[in-house]
């Protein structure tokens, strides 16, 4: 069986509303009328092709094809439909078309499986609107966060409880969406990479074996404010000083667990009393550290400590740290990197075993379920992007394993 192209590039335009281009701005974010109205069409598509369709308690779109014992647990296929704030066309969405594709698949060579075959597309995988990833997949392990819906708001002041209102959904019966651990035999989830190894090593497909997971840290350096023109620079205590000293630090440590596929980043630093005339006496820094290994996470985290005891010393200021998330990462169990191992040397395509540095709903399925994803390569390793882009013919081939492994997950 070989994936159709044609229809995997029509699936795309009917779900993305625009033809695939190399540069499209995609503005579908989670709980908004762009994205329902995704949600719409997948079910549409999904119903074309024999399935049924039901809406879970928290907006999932669950399409299902039964199998020829419908009794058995499911195989199930997903991915999420929303997307950044001015992203691509493709992060989520190639996983939505795939498995869309694997079914017309099924329906082209008359093959019925013997466990029923569910399309899961989740919603609000993208923290983009509520500051919170993955609230789809969360909710069908038990991990919604019910008890701050109230408090967790847009940047319009809109609460996800009244985001869910307002697609008539109900915030007060959300944990209906958990799912039994006896309801799924296993999740396949295929994504763009969103990274360039797999088009500089020329693999058309990737093997996920773990899934990174944050250590997110909060540094508050706390210095004295006072004025630039009268303040000798013996005597300052320059919190911003201090702190870019830590900044250039964090990228030091992590390049010494670069063996672990360990990276750190300090993505937001804010300034106060941010004036020209004004020495800085307040810097917060938020520092984001991932790595499939937790004990070399756990090293560059002890190693920040350390860092901050020495600047405090000899630069007079003090640093306070918060743990604001600690994250376990997620390993792929051996047998599900083996099914699609497999699948791949089947139809004789080239893989290369590799980590997930990003988060996806496989990480949160994969707490529950057996749990495998393929990545496929995308152009200059951009995601979250307009020009992010993968062609028709990479996401045919990694469909092409996913449906090869299906085929087999999903028999007797």
């Amino acid at each position: 069986m070989q994936a159709s192209t044609s229809r995997i590039e029509s699936y795309f335009c009917k779900l993305n509303g625009t033809p695939i281009s190399t540069n499209q701005s995609m503005n579908r974010l989670a709980y908004t009328e762009d994205e329902r109205r995704a949600h719409h069409t997948f079910s549409e598509l999904a119903v074309s092709l024999g399935m049924t369709v039901q809406t879970d308690a928290v907006g999932n779109t669950i399409a299902r094809l039964k199998g020829s014992d419908d009794t058995q647990p499911v195989v199930a296929i997903g991915s999420h439909l929303d997307t950044v704030r001015n992203g691509g066309q493709f992060d989520g969405t190639a996983g939505v078309v795939a498995g869309l594709e694997v079914v017309a698949l099924f329906n082209e060579h008359r093959i019925q499986p013997h466990h029923p075959i569910e399309l899961i597309a989740f919603v609000s995988e993208e923290s983009s609107r509520f500051g919170v990833a993955t609230l789809g997949s969360k909710a069908m392990i038990g991990e919604f966060p019910i008890d701050k819906m109230s408090t967790l708001t847009d940047q319009d002041g809109v609460s996800l409880a009244e985001a869910l209102r307002r697609c008539k959904l109900n915030p007060e019966v959300v944990e209906k969406a958990c799912r039994s651990k006896t309801d799924i035999k296993s999740f396949f989830e295929l994504h763009i990479e969103q990274g360039p190894e797999l088009e500089s090593l020329d693999v058309p497909v990737g093997i996920v074996n773990g899934i990174a997971a944050p250590t997110r840290l909060k540094l508050t350096f706390q210095g004295q404010a006072n004025h630039t023109g009268t303040t000798s620079m013996m005597r300052r205590k320059d919190a911003l000083v201090a702190a870019s000293e830590m900044i250039l630090f964090v990228e030091d440590a992590a390049k010494l667990e670069a063996i672990n596929k360990t990276v750190a980043t300090v993505g937001i630093c804010e300034v106060t009393p941010a004036s020209m005339n004004v020495i800085p006496g307040e810097v917060t820094l938020y520092v984001d550290i991932r790595s499939t290994s937790m004990v070399s996470k756990q090293r560059v985290h002890q190693q920040i400590r350390k860092k901050a005891y020495v600047i405090e010393q000899y630069r007079g200021v003090t640093c306070e740290i918060d743990v604001l998330s600690k994250e376990i990462p997620i390993v792929i169990e051996r047998h599900i990197q083996e099914r699609l191992q497999s699948a791949c040397e089947e139809i004789d395509i080239n893989y290369e075993n590799m980590p997930s540095g990003a988060g996806h709903d496989a990480m949160n399925m994969a707490k529950l379920w057996p749990t495998g994803m393929i990545f496929v390569p995308c152009k200059n390793g951009v995601s979250h992007d307009p020009t992010e882009y993968s062609t028709v013919e990479q996401i045919a081939a990694g469909t092409n394993v996913l449906i090869t492994a299906i085929r087999r997950e999903a028999s007797r």
